[in-house]
């Protein structure tokens, strides 16, 4: 027991050091594109509508704002703003007295102000509010377990934004980008939540190979629904910013992996631990009768985890399904527009990930479990 504690020491000790590294690590594309501008928070003063008009449920115009600059260089400052309208309800923002606001200013070389731009509402004290409040609920009702469970969270969003997406930008192959960092991931991520067990070793065999298995049906289905990976909300303006030479498939296809690989590592951890459980209440549990346990446990699981994969892709999809059905689109053109396609890909692929992960593990976890050189 205290190997077992010292283990899991090192490497949350070790994790912390990574942790600490990827904050500070550049991501290669912070260099500063305009220079003589910077992004400041602000509040609203005043608002004047004088040049904004009506055009059926839009605003165009621009709507005048007077702000007072509270952080950066011009701290103190008070100015005008501008903000377009574009009469695009989904990129327009109208600001009122009192909103705090997130503002570009740009100075000549004296460092004289001569133009702001409101570029939309402050959010980030909302945000840091939000994600302090989940820490709260989490350490409350899981206790050590949901701080490891926010050193896993943490990792897994600084190697996505630090590792996984500036390699992409450089141009590595991001199927094989994504299923390196992904299975790092999980890797961290089942250790610090079961710790250095057997379950552990189970779930993380099984997801690897179901996450190898996912990435390759992601490929070849890919291929045989003719789908490029410029389906992808903004993935135009990539190549627009001078990123010619990226594979927008290839990114498609490692975003499939991605989105799945989740509930693929949940499922496999849900089921070794189930079998742990039982190898400890029942010692002499044959290895046959562990396995069959195991698939039992997968077939009742695994209903529900396919329809939450539903919900969760289905839902961002929703309102494009709402105009299709809003215009009368006949079904049989609704379900082969490449937006929909793409989205049954994503949602079939990671359903077959899960139908999987259930076998591999059942069969793996009853080899390791009553093995005793994985003790």
């Amino acid at each position: 027991m205290g190997k077992q504690n010292r283990k899991e020491t090192v490497f949350i000790f070790s994790l912390l050091i990574l942790l600490v590294i990827l904050i500070l690590l550049p991501t290669g594309f912070d260099q500063q594109q305009y220079h003589y501008t910077e992004g400041v928070k602000a509040e609203v003063l005043s608002v004047d509508y004088s040049t904004v008009h009506n055009t059926g449920l839009f605003k165009q115009g621009d709507q005048k704002t007077t702000i007072e600059i509270e952080t950066g260089s011009h701290k103190g400052e008070v100015i005008v703003a501008n903000n377009m309208l574009t009469g695009s309800l989904e990129a327009d923002k109208l600001f009122a007295e009192g909103d705090k606001a997130w503002a570009l200013i740009g100075f000549d070389e004296n460092g004289k102000i001569n133009f702001a731009n409101m570029i939309d509402h402050y959010r980030l004290d909302k945000e840091l509010v939000l994600i302090g409040f989940f820490a709260i609920v989490i350490i409350i009702f899981s206790g050590y377990t949901g701080i490891r469970t926010l050193l896993s969270f943490a990792f897994a969003l600084l190697s996505i934004w630090k590792i996984l997406i500036p390699y992409m930008l450089r141009g590595y192959n991001p199927i094989l980008t994504a299923l390196i960092v992904g299975n790092i991931l999980t890797v961290i991520t089942i250790f610090l939540v079961t710790g250095f067990t057997k379950k552990a070793y189970a779930a993380i065999i099984s997801s690897i190979i179901c996450s190898i298995i996912t990435c390759v049906l992601a490929i070849i289905f890919g291929a045989y629904f003719n789908i490029h990976g410029a389906v992808m909300p903004w993935s135009e303006s990539l190549l627009y910013a001078g990123f010619l030479d990226l594979d927008l498939t290839s990114v498609f296809q490692a975003g499939i992996y991605l989105a799945s690989s989740g509930a693929i590592m949940d499922l496999a951890v849900d089921i070794s631990s189930a079998l742990e459980e039982i190898t400890m209440n029942s010692p002499n549990v044959k290895r046959t009768d562990l396995i069959q346990s195991g698939m039992n446990i997968g077939k009742s699981v695994v209903g529900s985890q396919t329809t939450t994969l539903l919900f969760a892709y289905m839902g961002s999809y929703l309102s494009i399904m709402m105009v299709y059905m809003a215009q009368g689109t006949p079904i049989l053109n609704i379900l082969n527009s490449k937006s929909i396609a793409a989205e049954i890909l994503h949602t079939f692929i990671g359903c077959i990930g899960l139908v999987l992960i259930s076998p591999l593990t059942s069969m793996i976890s009853g080899f390791i479990l009553k093995n005793e050189k994985y003790s």
